[in-house]
């Protein structure tokens, strides 16, 4: 009999679904990391919510565990790398809290212009203060929602019903499926600029990591009002706090935050302008009891051989276990992150040229590889070897797979062209021996880079001096030179150079490499 561990608090259904099925259930909310690990061998599945953090010390002592199932959307709590190695499924809830969280951004939005919590406590105090809480409508406001994945799509649905312009930032949407439900494409500045109202809707990427800067909050109209209910590093805590005592900003409401539960003395959490609440963006009755049928009844399906939903990590799963083709899983996938940090460009088509015979087989979780690594730092949800083809196509974007007999220099090629409206740009990859992943063609110039850590890429006219200019101003902060990759075409031709650097570099530093006379097209990666 297979034997699941629910350690976290989920809806009694979940639970009932899994007995009805013949699963042995263990029911410990309240149980300690420390006693998680001493009891996970006797288990064949995990399901958890957020409170229990799955590292890499409760995987390894997970003898016996095949399935780790997320009762939610983020896996934020779950080392998905670790659990991929040990060959344990991990599976989440895609979908089940949209609705619940897009209405409780609704509700802080509307308590927000309606000082509405501050209100009930100045009753509850006594007082009847009508003329010190005067509001402002939504009517004929401008919302501007960072990310459109499907909790922005349902703020946008309700927000226009409320007569709000809604305008919306998001590279992967196209103006044509925006405009279907009366939103407006616009540029990340013109969101800034333009917004009365401003709600963020997307995952945590070194591009969206406090993206509620000062830099951007003073781009926006003066009395602008923020509303965070993704992620709390998406935003600079200090930033805010300024731009609220200078009247920029004129109200926040906050469900998430960096460390949960949050430092109680912060400023932040005090002042007078801000709601804050506790991470209550999918906490309705609704959106717990569904949540927990789904993923009961993903486990269900699991142990039964059936249809595997919701997979986080089945194409790691798949991929880890042969190793002829597990490097150019890594490989496809580095590649995806590559261009999605390099290019700002809306992406409409992907040509994926699958070069030997060996990878022939395995065109599909290639081309998914890809399409990992792209579309995992532009959408909220996890993409995964089941969803990563479906989302590709619900943002418009043509998959094309090519299957190539021969390659003079190479037995086994991976050549990924990446087309958007202004640009085209191409990758070829392959692995030396069994696990040496190289970057070995960009753009058609030949050149070899090892896709790890800190890439600094340029190009730049080919002639003496070049490359010392950029090391100075990279020895000059300290950031060591861990490699060099150097492609040209011809004699004083442009020419392209990928550093690998052991530091993070500054936006100050890319600005100033960006300045020198003979290089352009300066981008930044980390892997």
């Amino acid at each position: 009999m297979n034997k699941i561990l629910i350690s976290d608090s989920i809806d009694g259904k979940c639970k009932d679904i899994l007995e009805q099925n013949g699963i042995e259930v263990t029911y410990l909310p309240d149980i300690t990391s420390a006693e998680i690990k001493k009891e996970i061998g006797k288990y064949n599945g995990l399901i958890v919510r957020s409170r229990t953090q799955v590292d890499e010390y409760l995987i390894e002592a997970a003898d016996n565990l095949n399935i780790i199932g997320r009762a939610g959307t983020g896996c934020d709590n779950i080392d998905i790398n670790a659990a991929t190695r040990k060959g344990i499924l991990v599976m989440n809830t895609p979908g089940g809290n949209t609705i619940s969280a897009a209405e409780h951004t609704m509700a802080l939005m509307l308590s927000l212009c309606r000082h509405v919590p501050q209100a009930n406590s100045s009753m509850l105090s006594g007082k009847w203060e009508r003329g010190k809480y005067k509001g402002a409508e939504l009517n004929n406001k401008t919302l501007g929602i960072i990310g459109f994945g499907k909790i922005g799509k349902e703020v946008a649905l309700r927000s226009v019903s409320f007569g709000m312009d809604v305008v919306c930032y998001d590279p992967l949407f196209s103006e044509e499926s925006a405009s279907k439900i009366g939103v407006k494409l616009v540029s990340i500045d013109n969101l800034f600029k333009n917004s009365d109202i401003i709600s963020i809707h997307v995952p945590l990427t070194e591009e969206t990591k406090n993206i509620i800067s000062k830099k951007n909050l003073d781009k926006c109209k003066k009395g602008v009002k923020i509303i965070n209910c993704a992620r709390g590093e998406l935003i600079d805590d200090s930033d805010l706090l300024n731009s609220l005592n200078s009247g920029q900003v004129s109200g926040a409401a906050i469900d998430v935050f960096k460390t949960e539960p949050p430092n109680f003395s912060d400023p932040l959490l005090k002042h007078p302008n801000v709601i804050t609440t506790p991470h209550l963006g999918a906490s309705t009755q609704e959106a717990q009891e569904k949540v927990a049928v789904q993923i009961a009844n993903q486990i269900v399906d699991y142990f039964n051989g059936k249809e595997i939903k919701g997979a986080v990590n089945g194409l790691g799963i798949e991929a880890i276990n042969n190793k002829d083709i597990y490097s150019f899983i890594k490989l496809g996938e580095k590649i995806g992150k590559i261009y999605t940090q390099l290019s700002k460009n809306k992406l409409e088509q992907i040509d994926i040229n699958v070069c030997g015979e060996t990878l022939h087989k395995f065109t599909l979780l290639l081309s998914i590889s890809v399409l990992k690594g792209y579309l995992n730092n532009k959408l909220e949800e996890s993409v995964n070897l089941i969803n990563a083809p479906i989302l590709a196509k619900e943002n418009g974007i043509v998959i094309n797979e090519i299957k190539s007999s021969s390659n003079n220099d190479y037995k086994n090629l991976l050549s990924v062209t990446f087309h958007s409206k202004d640009e085209l740009r191409k990758f070829d990859g392959t692995v030396f021996g069994t696990n040496e992943i190289r970057i070995v063609g960009i753009n058609n110039y030949r050149i070899e880079v090892n896709p790890e850590g800190y890439l600094l890429f340029y190009t730049n006219e080919d002639k003496p001096g070049m490359l010392s200019v950029v090391s100075k101003l990279l020895a000059e902060k300290n950031i060591n030179i861990g490699g060099l990759s150097l492609g040209r075409r011809g004699k004083g031709e442009i020419a392209i150079t990928v550093i690998n650097i052991d530091n993070k570099v500054d936006n100050k530093t890319l600005e100033n490499i960006s300045s020198i006379k003979g290089i352009s097209n300066v981008g930044y990666i980390k892997l």
